[in-house]
């Protein structure tokens, strides 16, 4: 997986090694640029081995050592790709060159998301001011009946809580504590990140993050909006119809019946996902779907390790090969006892070939059954792509694709396929009268993000163009989430607030619209996989497990990696060149048809 440079890193790279900054000759010929790609690419491939070696250590065995280990391989690679970054954006300069060589170096340039200009003291301060603000989210505490309460906390507490004056205090807590201390520090950092993006041949900021997309940077926003417009009109129906439910929960003082959604009702600190109140909005009788996979792979005996051999067998059912045997020797599928590591869920391939593993501490649940087999899809994508002769080019056709391919296996995990692998009768699979509940709790979660995942960047697009400025940064924040969510604070907001930094991609300057471009993918990805199945029957129940053509054809798009245009990689599998969210819109059909009957008569829209 692509390693993203961090401010920290950044700065110490340049404080320590300005000679790799400033005064590496450029290439001045196009055999020259070529010839350096070559290099800069190999001294690439060849540190994200020693960084793969050191972060699996560290987040296998968490010591001062390994710590210490992992962080200096970090600053070694972030060295790496500043130098690489400013020779590439000089050796764009260079007549002559193909379309091949021009994307490689745009490749090079759009490797570092918080860029810094050379200027002394710039790169430190990016630093100084961005490890301020992830400080100031990682200690921050909201109030929950006046007591302080940490995030995790709160974020738990937001989807169980039903007392509607409660969970407004816990949203206003925690926005006014995290969001408005940090917001001198974000204009500040903003302001560098575009001093260093112009260094590297962009407009701003912003539009280097969009120029990774092989288009133009104007052209993939309007290519964002085109999507939403398609998934719009089966948002707004789920907004409609949660909207209703709110009201007769909590009756029109704290919720009315037209208008915008209150923000702090929807079960997650920033209404991103609205699966935690799925008990508001269950149809009667809809909820339950007669199984539990969990206490499946209970009564069949399943362990971590059955359950991983279970979800590497969805994918060799498809043609591809069993994972390595180092595969089963290195990866970590349980917590030790006797030692603490990082149980965030991952997927690695350490030495860009054939060393995959995952790092999980699985339990037996329907959960983890689920995040195996999307950890999986990044692990076959890796050894996928690994026959690619440039480093760069080892990675997801865009950042949105690796995200959607594990996904897409994830939404495979129908009764049908449980059927398959024996885990579930035949006689157990849910009637058709159980889809509605089955497809409103994804959707839920699934389609409600939709508009979320799309203006955190909107947003930041913004800020960078200078087409919101820093007294508008709220008004503009507060406006695009009314527009796109339909949702509005549960309090007025203060001119001096600063509610984006409440969320922490924010802070801590990740880009947000992978997930964007990840949600509508893989409905995209699965629908293309169920027509080369022939599945005949509602999309939301299809199985292609054992199908050796949707292997193939799926393989043929992961091998291509990053090496060709997105469009390239799309068509290989699906036919279409064009990202859309009409698959989304087929999936969630008879779901749409059901809300449109629930709507009926009511006020939608805000």
């Amino acid at each position: 997986m692509k390693t993203i440079a961090s401010a920290l890193a950044l700065a110490a790279s340049l404080a320590a090694s300005p000679a790799l900054a400033e005064d590496m000759a450029p290439p001045a010929t196009p055999a020259e640029v070529t010839q350096w790609v070559k290099s800069a690419d190999a001294a690439y491939a060849e540190q994200t081995v020693a960084q793969g070696h050191a972060d699996w250590v560290y987040q296998t065995y968490i010591n001062d050592d390994s710590e210490f280990v992992s962080a200096q391989a970090g600053a070694t690679t972030t060295k790496m790709q500043v130098a690489n970054a400013l020779a590439a954006a000089r050796a764009a300069g260079v007549a002559g060159l193909d379309k091949d060589t021009q994307r490689q170096l745009t490749m090079f340039r759009t490797q570092i998301t918080s860029p810094a200009s050379t200027k002394p003291g710039a790169a430190e301060e990016v630093a100084r001011r961005t490890a301020s603000m992830q400080g100031v989210y990682g200690k921050g505490k909201g109030t929950l009946k006046g007591q302080p309460i940490n995030g995790s906390d709160i974020e738990a507490a937001m989807g169980t809580n039903r007392n509607p004056d409660e969970l407004k205090e816990m949203w206003a807590s925690w926005h006014d504590n995290v969001g408005k201390p940090m917001k001198a520090d974000y204009e500040r950092t903003a302001a560098l990140m575009n001093e260093g993006a112009r260094e590297l041949g962009f407009a701003d900021a912003g539009a280097l993050w969009r120029s990774n997309y092989d288009m133009d940077p104007d052209a993939f926003a309007a290519l964002t909006d085109k999507i939403w417009g398609e998934v719009r009109p089966l948002y707004d129906q789920l907004h409609c119809y949660t909207r209703t439910k709110l009201n007769e929960k909590y009756g029109d003082a704290v919720q009315a019946k037209t208008g915008p959604i209150r923000a702090d009702l929807l079960g997650n600190m920033w209404a991103q996902e609205w699966g935690n109140i799925y008990d508001i909005v269950a149809p009667p009788g809809a909820g339950d779907i007669g199984y539990d996979t969990g206490e499946l792979l209970t009564a069949k005996g399943y362990d971590p390790i059955k359950m991983v051999k279970a979800g590497e067998g969805f994918y060799t059912s498809l043609g591809f090969p069993a994972l390595p045997e180092t595969f089963w020797q290195r990866s970590l599928f349980v917590k030790p006892a006797d030692r603490e590591v990082i149980c965030h869920a991952s997927a690695w391939d350490v030495d860009n070939k054939d060393d995959l593993r995952i790092k999980m501490c699985i339990k037996v649940n329907a959960d983890d059954f689920t995040t195996i087999h999307h950890e999986l899809g990044h692990n076959f994508y890796q050894r996928a792509y690994n026959q690619q002769p440039l480093r760069i080019y080892q990675e997801g056709a865009n950042d949105g694709f690796h995200e959607a391919i594990g996904d897409t296996m994830a939404l495979s995990i129908t009764p049908e396929y449980l059927v398959q692998i024996g885990l579930l009768e035949r006689s157990q699979v849910p009637p058709a009268s159980k889809d509605t509940g089955l497809l409103l709790r994804q959707a839920m979660d699934k389609v409600a993000f939709l508009p979320f995942g799309l203006l955190i960047d909107k947003w930041r697009w913004g800020v960078f163009s200078g087409k919101i400025q820093p007294a508008d940064y709220n008004t503009a924040w507060v406006d695009l989430k009314r527009q796109y969510q339909g949702i509005v604070p549960p309090v007025d907001r203060p001119a001096d607030a600063f509610d984006p930094g409440a969320k922490y991609h924010i802070p801590a300057n990740v880009p947000y619209t992978r997930y964007f471009l990840a949600r509508v993918l893989q409905f995209q990805f699965f629908e293309a996989a169920c027509k080369i199945a022939g599945w005949k029957g509602p999309l939301h129940r299809c199985s292609f497990y054992g199908n050796k053509a949707v292997g193939a054809k799926l393989n043929a798009m992961l091998a291509m990696g990053a090496s060709k245009p997105w469009p390239d990689a799309l068509q290989a599998f699906t036919g279409s060149r064009e990202m859309s969210g009409k698959s989304m819109v087929r999936y969630f059909a008879p779901l749409t048809k059901w809300l449109q009957t629930q709507n009926k008569g009511r006020t939608c829209g805000w």
